[in-house]
């Protein structure tokens, strides 16, 4: 695509396929509204179709970014140095992320020791917990604003006892409870993979609604935040799922975060410009076998097995060759104009596959780090596939950052609130003390 580089410089102007990203829609139904005149592209290079978002103020998703706050919440400070815990830290994107907001981590557990090494590694005074979840006592930090945590969703047992925060035993869900529990923070946050809305036909979601108000505290209506939104080259998408201990709730205000003004590419990843100052500096990675390497060099940037010879695609898939469903994963080669599919624990591994988009061969270590937009300095312990299973399992630095920035603003508002409130009681009248949504 040369000469899009170009066009692209201006933060309003996207690729069709970035416009789908933007609005959540396959990327044949963009071909289609063009097509029938719905949309209209500014420009076109080489059939790469460019539209200018300015003119597409229509669609919700475009409105939030013309008209976003991000930098006014970025100016957000806190009144004081809040006190925060976080279980399942793994490699730190998200500790990295909330000590950007102004958090003041004073306790991370972690179970699996190279993260834990990259923690200490990277932060020698941050008080590394390391071990099993469930052999910690978390007591000693009664109080604490804020406790987040990424626990993983296994099933839960649905016996139809409806024991609420006893139906989680034996998940990392009643680890994660049962720290509420202990430390009553303030605030908390829960990161989980979009799929647990439907979960189980939604009944783990369910289960964890009345664990969260059992536990005394007012769950907001869980949101699933597209990474591509908040200054991260990756269509990474999590669920959230916060929520403000009851006695809190009417001194708060909370709102998710506005997202950033342009939506960063593999380029701004790898390349000096928006989000890093200098190119991407070279590291170890992966390899792939010769005859791997020779058939992944006929895949286009941004394709996959589909834009391979059908010689090849047979060679390649083999017996998935005759199967149905698309595999886009496969021989899938990242594209420098749009960001990078989600980031995988294993880049080289058939089914995982993140092929540079100009070099064929894997994504090197510190190429993984900048798409999920760790700190260039910030440094990996362990194995080659320790440290992209690490990065890959991590929350992403500048998403993290943003949310924490809402979740200072949130703070801070309760401390204020809660100071008039102790002077003028008669200040806080039942429609106020809705303000939390």
């Amino acid at each position: 695509m040369k000469g899009l580089k170009s066009l692209t410089l201006n933060n309003y102007l996207v690729t069709e396929n970035l416009l789908a990203d933007i609005l959540s829609v396959p990327k044949a139904v963009m071909r289609k509204r063009r097509e029938k005149g719905d949309i209209f592209p500014v420009n076109s290079k080489n059939g790469v179709f460019i539209y200018d978002l300015n003119h597409l103020g229509e669609y919700s998703a475009v409105s939030k970014i013309l008209n976003s706050r991000w930098d006014s919440e970025a100016k957000t400070k806190p009144r004081r140095r809040y006190r925060s815990i976080e279980l399942f830290a793994g490699a730190g994107g998200m500790a990295i992320g909330l000590e950007n907001a102004g958090f003041k981590a004073i306790a991370l557990n972690e179970f699996a020791k190279d993260a834990c090494e990259t923690l200490r590694m990277n932060r020698p005074k941050w008080n590394v917990l390391e071990g099993d979840i469930a052999d910690i006592d978390f007591k000693d930090f009664e109080n604490v604003d804020f406790v987040a945590g990424g626990f993983p969703c296994q099933a839960f047992s649905y016996a139809g006892n409806k024991l609420g925060f006893e139906d989680t035993r034996g998940t990392l869900f009643f680890e994660f409870a049962r720290v509420i529990k202990e430390t009553n923070p303030k605030v908390f946050l829960g990161e989980n993979v979009r799929g647990l809305l439907t979960h189980e036909k939604g009944r783990t979601l369910s289960t964890i609604r009345d664990v969260i108000e059992e536990l005394g505290y007012t769950l907001i209506e869980p949101k699933v935040l597209k990474a591509i939104f908040y200054r991260v080259p990756q269509k990474r998408e999590r669920l959230f799922l916060l929520a403000v201990r009851n006695d809190l709730v009417k001194f708060g205000r909370f709102k998710w975060p506005d997202p950033y003004h342009q939506i960063p590419t593999v380029r701004d990843a790898l390349k000096a410009g928006s989000l890093y100052d200098s190119d991407v500096p070279k590291s170890e990675g992966q390899t792939y076998p010769p005859r791997k390497k020779e058939i992944l060099s006929h895949v286009p940037p941004g394709g996959f097995w589909k834009d391979l010879p059908d010689e090849l695609q047979r060679e390649y898939m083999k017996g998935s060759y005759f199967l149905g469903g698309g595999k886009t994963g496969m021989a899938r080669r990242l594209s420098m104009d749009e960001p990078s599919l989600t980031l995988t624990c294993a880049p080289a591994q058939k089914q995982t596959e993140r092929c540079h988009p100009v070099k064929t061969r894997p994504l090197t270590i510190r190429e993984y780090a900048r798409i999920q937009t760790f700190p260039d300095e910030w440094e990996f312990h362990g194995s080659v596939s320790s440290q992209y299973k690490q990065i890959g399992n991590a929350v992403p630095v500048n998403l993290a950052e943003a949310l924490g920035r809402r979740i200072v603003a949130l703070l801070n508002n309760i401390q204020k609130e809660k100071a008039v409130a102790s002077d003028h009681p008669e200040s806080i009248s039942p429609k106020r003390a809705g303000m939390l949504f």
